[in-house]
Parts: C-alpha cells; sequence; structure tokens
C-alpha cells in the first residue's frame, strides 16, 4: 500500500498519550517494528500518513527514519490505517445537555 507522510504535525496530541498508543488501542495490534516494506527498525512513533489517492490522516507505526521522509513510502498492505480524526476515535465530542442551560424567568 502506498502512503506519504504527512510532515509538520510534531506537535498535534491525543488523549492516547502518544500517537503510536493511539494506533494500538484502535487498531488492536502491538507495534515491533516499522510497516515500511524492507524495514526493521524498531525506534517507532505513530505517524500521520495519508494512503494515496486519499485525502485523509491515518496512523501507523514508522521508524523515525521513514516518518522524517517527504517520498512516497510502500508499507504492508495488511497494516491497518487508524484515523488520525480524534472526534471519531480518541476524543468523541461531548453530548449536549438534553436541558436548557440557562433559569427560565
Amino acid at each position: 500500500m502506498k502512503v506519504k507522510n504527512v510532515n509538520g504535525t510534531a506537535q498535534a496530541r491525543c488523549a492516547c498519550g502518544t500517537w503510536l498508543g493511539h494506533w494500538q488501542k484502535f487498531s488492536g495490534y502491538t507495534a515491533n517494528y516499522c510497516v515500511a516494506n524492507g524495514c526493521a527498525n524498531t525506534d517507532l512513533v505513530g505517524a500521520h500518513v495519508q494512503k494515496a489517492g486519499d485525502g485523509n490522516w491515518y496512523i501507523v507505526p514508522l521508524c523515525n527514519a521513514h516518518n522524517q521522509s517527504s517520498r512516497e513510502l510502500d508499507i504492508f498492505d495488511s497494516c491497518p490505517l487508524v484515523s488520525a480524526n480524534r472526534s471519531q476515535t480518541c476524543e468523541p465530542p461531548q453530548p449536549k445537555p438534553s436541558y436548557y442551560p440557562y433559569p427560565r424567568r
């Protein structure tokens, strides 16, 4: 599967603590090595990527070197793409109160 790293996301945060933790929580897998084909590095981060032809942002486990890459990467087809959209994953919107929050006159 072809993906491209989304550079400039280092300051983005999520409620999972780390983006690697986010990927592990929502994929159901433990990340042991970089998912870039041909790489066995274990210095992992949860990298923000876009799938070729898709404007959505996803998280996958990449090593630090591949996380810095600006070229298209070929990752394992079996790697789950976990949404980086926090409102769909770890930070769902809070329900609106079912009552009028101000006193009536």
